[in-house]
């Protein structure tokens, strides 16, 4: 399910131009220790949207409750998207947690899809990061299914 290249159907154009006000072209990023992402930055407002297939990783959620948990800011376990379990988090600092969040989905026990977003300038305040990035990452995980043809 977490095949091939996020920056090519993670998320589509309109969703993109829903998300961002436009539709930035991908920046792939290959992790060696994580696996292939793609950041979709608007460089007019600031925001930006990352989509990580973590698939490097083999522990899933359960590396996040160790190592990720302990030190974040933010962590909010998510009703499950899809059927599949979820947890919100960030580690930046109180004031950087307004503006960004991750959420990361647990396609199966080894692997997770991992959403972040970066509100841009004028949202910041007025929308909260994590249910921005939760309402992505169901659009992330809609497209996946879509494309495994489930």
């Amino acid at each position: 399910m977490l095949a091939g290249d996020p920056c090519d159907g993670a998320l589509t154009p309109a969703q993109l131009t829903e998300i961002l006000n436009q539709q930035p072209p991908g920046k792939h990023n290959d992790d060696p220790s994580l696996g292939p992402a793609c950041q979709w930055p608007n460089s007019e407002t600031g925001a930006l949207v990352t989509v990580a297939y973590t698939t490097k990783v083999t522990d899933g959620l359960s590396t996040l409750y160790a190592n990720t948990k302990p030190k974040a800011t933010v962590w909010r376990p998510l009703p499950l998207i899809q059927g599949f379990p979820a947890v919100a988090h960030s580690t930046f600092s109180q004031q950087g947690s307004k503006s960004f969040c991750q959420v990361s989905v647990g396609i199966s026990d080894q692997t997770t899809v991992d959403v972040s977003v970066g509100l841009g300038e004028t949202a910041v305040g007025k929308k909260d990061p994590c249910d921005v990035t939760t309402t992505v990452a169901g659009m992330v995980v809609t497209n996946l299914r879509q494309k495994a043809g489930s």
